[in-house]
């Protein structure tokens, strides 16, 4: 068996494409009409959908669980972060851990946690 995507749930499915593609250059594969896979496996799924398929609240910022992407430019990321989106919410700003990696962690539009850090 193997992990094929990561599915995330978001109220505006092309404003989250254009989010995806404008920091981690993530471009559409497959556009299924409120299911939308791109590149890495991420694939976002239109919150109306979602509800009905669990018939569940959906609970931004619930911490449970992340997006981890590497970049060995981090500064640069975190320019271009702060340029193209100067209201996201961030959980930590650019921070160095006690190991030497750099992250920074923050929430996509929809409340789902984002960590960006140096490769290890």
């Amino acid at each position: 068996m193997k992990l094929k995507n990561i599915l995330i749930v978001v109220k505006d499915i092309e404003k989250s494409k254009k989010f995806y593609h404008d920091l981690f250059d993530l471009e559409m594969i497959i556009d299924n009409n409120g299911n939308m896979i791109l590149t890495e496996g991420l694939v976002l799924q239109d919150e109306k959908i979602w509800k009905g398929f669990l018939k569940k609240d959906i609970i931004p910022e619930n911490n449970s669980c992340e997006l981890y992407f590497e970049e060995s430019n981090i500064e640069e990321f975190v320019q271009k972060l702060e340029k193209l989106y100067p209201s996201i919410k961030y959980v930590n700003r650019l921070m160095t851990h006690s190991w030497g990696q750099k992250v920074i962690r923050f929430y996509d539009f929809d409340g789902n946690l984002i960590e960006v850090g140096t490769p290890m």
